[in-house]
This record gives C-alpha cells, structure tokens and sequence, in this order.
C-alpha cells in the first residue's frame, strides 16, 4: 500500500527514490530531521530490497583488542586509557595466539583494532598479522582503523604508503571503518580534539582503496553533532565512495555515555532512543546510493533494534563478534558475543533469510538448522556454533 501520497511532505524525495536519482545534501537534511519513521523506513525499505531482496547477512569472526592504551584519549571514549591507568593492558604475542587458538574452525575473519599505544613499533602489529596467518592462514584480517594508520604513521616516521606495504606484506586483508566519529570540525573538535583530522582519515581511506583493498565507513552519532553535520559526514564519505569504490558498507554508532569525559562535560547528553537508530540507518539507506552495505550493529543497539532495522534500510547485522571491549566498557549491556543460531534465529525473527558470508561478502551458507527448537544443553550450542 502506498504510504507517500502526492500531498505528502516527502513526496519530492520519494519520487526521487524511485527513479534512482541522487539525493542532495538539502534532501538529506529533510529526511534527518523528519519525525515520520514509517515514511523514513517505507522508502529506505524500498531501497533495501531493490538492492538485496530478503538477504540479511552475517558473519562467523572474532574480535581482538591488542591494547587499551592511548595517548589521543577522546572525550567520547571509555576503552582508551593512560599508560599507567591500573586497568592498562597490552597483550603479549602469547596473549594474542591463545586468543587466536580459540577462533571457531568455521570463522572467516579476525577483526583486531586497539588504542593508539606509543610504546609499540609497527613490528609488532606486524608481528601479529604474521602469526595469524602462520596459524589460520585460510582468516581474512581486517584490522586497524584510518586513526591507527595515522598513528603508526608518525610514530614510526613513515609514510601511508610504507605502513601500509609493510602491513599488506604481514597479512592486512582489509580495514575496519572505525576512526570517522564525525567529520565535521566544530563537533570532532569537542568529542575528539586531538585524533587525526577527517581529512586525513579520508586520505587513509583513498589510498587503502587505490591500493586494491577495501574497508567499511562509519559515522558517529547521538552526541554533540546538528543534522546537518551528519548529512555532510554521509556527503563526504558518498564523494570519497563516487572517486574509489572501495567501501563496502557503512555502519552508524551511536555514541555510548557511561564512563566517559564527554558525558561529565555535558551532563544533558544521553543514549540515543530507537527512533533515532532506526532514522539513521533510514537516511543512511536513502542518501549513500553508491555504498552496498548498511550494517546495524546488533552488539551496539541491541536484538530488539537490529532486527527493526532490517526493516529500515540495513541488510547486514555483524558477526558473533567474541570478546568485544570497546563498547563494553562505555557501559553496553549487551551480550559481547552470540552463537551463529542465535544470529541465525534474530534474522528469521525479523522476517528475513540468514545468509553468512565472509568478509567480503562471498556467500559462505545459506542453509542452516531449525531456529525454533530449544537448545537443551552446553553441548548443543557448541554444535550448532561451528555448524
């Protein structure tokens, strides 16, 4: 049934939609700011399935965090600490291979991101990309952020180009999207003063691209940021995106209050509501034409949310994760990792077919077991994990 009707106040915009032509940057700004959710998500929806019918993909991988400490410490952030901060951590290389021991048999993907540790030298993230190919050469690793690039960089007194040679030569597969938090000046220079600028994150991004590698983008929302300083963070990854081609899927993150700086400096901040995930995935859906992927992050907004937001734009929920600190130590209540039936049974939930994939986006399975039987024992969960 047709929700937009001609008198409607986005019907421009719907029209728009359907005739596959560019949104601009004011088009963006209207559907930010817009309070019709079931509008929002009936166009993105559209959108979704021209791209990808029912599909909802997900991935088998496990998240290591080598080091919490950072010398950028962002107001924002709760996993960045001092180096003398008594829960500072830096994992050994045995750290490390225990964790990568413990990566199921049918996992695709490493994903290892950390802080911005001055003390360590590039060997040893060299090091690690090494021993997880000496051990599970079959991984696909995605590791280190545009920021981390960055920071490698000038620790190391190279050049992008040199990082990058040394990292690809150890193992790197492709990058994470992390780093972006929001590109407009004003608001990164409250929530992130002192991290690489969004031009140079841009820049990182550009040349993994002509390098042949691909990554993911994000935006960091439900901060300090006007809707307008989101649509020009869509805009600018949407330029970068019409140059390469080399993002594969955009993640929205909302920002998570507790035990962070920010939130003492601005006491009125909050979490963000549902209503202001399920807008920003909407948007993101609508306004980003030229990337594939929108990925609602199920560890980040929770079950309930996630499996709505596959009705409003996203195709894409994640992995089972593992072991993730990150938002956990911002104050996440959800669970730091799922099982591949349970991803498996919140995709059917929600109405759409579960299909794993690598990193990628290579089909991996489509065929899974019944969801709606209960899981009676310890050793059925592990059965059903490495299915």
């Amino acid at each position: 049934m047709e929700i937009i009707g001609a008198n409607h106040p986005l019907a421009d915009i719907w029209a728009k939609v359907q005739r596959e032509e560019r949104l601009t940057f004011d088009d963006g700004v209207r559907l930010m700011n817009s309070n019709d959710l079931a509008s929002l998500g009936y166009m993105a929806n559209f959108v979704r399935e021209k791209k990808h019918g029912d599909k909802t993909f997900f991935n088998t991988n496990r998240h290591i965090n080598p080091t919490n400490i950072c010398q950028t410490l962002c107001d924002f952030c709760a996993f960045g600490v001092r180096m003398k901060d008594p829960n500072a951590y830096t994992m050994t290389i045995e750290e490390i291979e225990h964790r990568i021991d413990m990566i199921t048999p049918d996992a695709t993907e490493v994903h290892i991101v950390g802080g911005n540790n001055p003390s360590l030298k590039l060997d040893y993230y060299e090091n690690i990309l090494r021993l997880v190919k000496q051990k599970r050469p079959e991984l696909h690793v995605k590791a280190f952020t545009g920021v981390e690039i960055d920071h490698f960089t000038r620790v190391n007194k190279l050049s992008v180009g040199e990082v990058l040679d040394r990292l690809i030569d150890a193992g790197l597969d492709s990058m994470p999207g992390g780093g972006a938090e929001i590109f407009a000046e004003e608001p990164r220079s409250i929530i992130c003063d002192h991290k690489t600028t969004a031009e140079r994150w841009l820049e990182v991004h550009e040349y993994v691209h002509n390098r042949g590698l691909r990554t993911n983008c994000t935006m960091l929302y439900n901060h300090v940021e006007s809707t307008e300083d989101r649509v020009d963070h869509m805009m600018r990854l949407r330029d970068l995106q019409d140059r390469t081609g080399g993002f594969q899927t955009f993640i929205p993150l909302s920002w998570h209050p507790d035990n962070t700086v920010l939130i003492e400096k601005y006491p009125h901040l909050g979490w963000s509501t549902g209503f202001d995930d399920l807008r920003v995935v909407a948007v993101a859906r609508l306004f980003l034409d030229n990337i594939d992927h929108i990925k609602t992050y199920w560890m980040q907004v929770g079950d309930a949310v996630a499996q709505t937001a596959l009705w409003y734009g996203a195709d894409d929920l994640d992995g089972n994760v593992v072991e993730e600190k990150i938002y956990h130590a911002a104050g996440s209540k959800n669970s730091q990792g799922m099982t591949k039936l349970d991803l498996v049974k919140l995709i059917r939930e929600a109405g759409r077919q579960p299909v794993e994939r690598d990193t990628l986006y290579n089909v991996v399975n489509t065929e899974f077991p019944d969801t709606s039987v209960e899981i009676n024992s310890q050793n059925d969960v592990e059965e059903l994990t490495v299915l």
